[in-house]
């Protein structure tokens, strides 16, 4: 280990000028525009118009994680489904939808078990005589 005398110096070691071209061209007055983003919304601000528009502020929106896409089916194709069965009771997870909506109309009573369903389906389905059953938890 070398004894020194005064402590080595950690400033401007190994190649001169670093990237910065001629002596002291990174050192005084005139080099303190900042480094990386600093000064986008003061001295900066003229590049920031031109070149960096979408810099500052909220863009667009974040898709919450729990959209859930429904299954859906329309009474107009339940009643096909239970002419075609001869059904008087349907669980329709059972065919993999998971809602009910009311387009369509019904004509006979009938037991419906699903998941959900619109208020326009559960007051068809109650005026032709049948009834619906919610299901929770599927």
């Amino acid at each position: 280990m070398v004894v020194r005398r005064e402590k080595r110096s950690r400033k401007r070691r190994g190649t001169r000028s670093v990237g910065w071209g001629r002596i002291g061209q990174h050192r005084k007055a005139g080099a303190k525009g900042g480094v990386g983003k600093a000064g986008r919304h003061k001295h900066k601000w003229s590049w920031t118009v031109k070149y960096g528009k979408d810099a500052f502020g909220k863009h667009g929106f974040k898709r919450p994680y729990d959209v859930k896409e429904e299954v859906t089916i329309n009474i107009l194709q339940l009643n096909e489904l239970i002419n075609e069965k001869g059904l008087k009771e349907i669980n329709l997870s059972d065919y993999g939808y998971t809602k009910l909506l009311g387009r369509g109309s019904i004509s006979q009573p009938i037991t419906v078990k699903v998941k959900s369903a619109s208020k326009g389906a559960i007051e068809k389905i109650k005026k032709a005589g049948g009834q619906i059953l919610l299901e929770e938890g599927i």
